[in-house]
């Protein structure tokens, strides 16, 4: 049972361009960035928290967590080496209303953080969002050629409920690959 309840109609409507903080802390081994913060997110204050979405249940079976974790332990990311923050800070109904300038905007924030907190792994999650905040039109899933300093860059699928291009087994492993790599990487450090 989670511990908040589900959100009023009028909860979700004045959660509308609002923040949700950053999960965060220098050095992570992985800084999962979504597109941007789902009303439902805003309202519970804690990521990834709609009903549907993925991201926990796939964290878990790519092996980052040792159990699955509900939204509410998402601080909990900061003992294990991962952190959470996204491309645009505004929460939407979905990430259709975000202009291709917030993008851009996201994408200059993101490179300011990535400079401040140094994670080993920027893990952009959906495609589209890395191409327009980065300009990288003919990028795709996995590593990227480009880095942020020493922090390498991986695109992952969004993991939203709603992207049927990836059906759990093959999110799980895409994100697999990149719990590899980031244990490949921190074995060398």
């Amino acid at each position: 049972m989670l511990p908040y309840k589900k959100p009023t109609k009028a909860e979700m409507a004045a959660a509308a361009n609002q923040t949700v903080p950053d999960i965060i802390a220098p050095n992570l081994k992985v800084l999962f960035c979504g597109i941007n913060p789902s009303l439902y997110t805003a309202v519970v204050g804690h990521r990834f928290a709609r009903p549907g979405n993925r991201f926990w249940p796939v964290l878990h079976r790519a092996g980052f967590t040792p159990y699955l974790f509900a939204p509410h332990q998402d601080v909990e990311l900061l003992q294990l080496g991962y952190g959470i923050t996204d491309v645009v800070a505004r929460a939407t109904v979905s990430a259709d209303q975000l202009a291709r300038e917030e993008f851009v905007e996201g994408g200059k924030r993101l490179v300011e953080k990535v400079k401040n907190y140094k994670p080993q792994v920027l893990a952009v999650l959906g495609i589209t969002a890395y191409r327009k905040a980065f300009d990288c039109a003919g990028a795709g899933i996995g590593l990227q050629e480009q880095t942020l300093g020493s922090t390498r860059i991986w695109v992952l699928p969004n993991p939203s409920g709603l992207n049927a291009h990836f059906p759990p087994e093959a999110l799980a492993e895409v994100y697999r690959e990149l719990r590899l790599f980031s244990d490949a990487q921190s074995t060398k450090s």
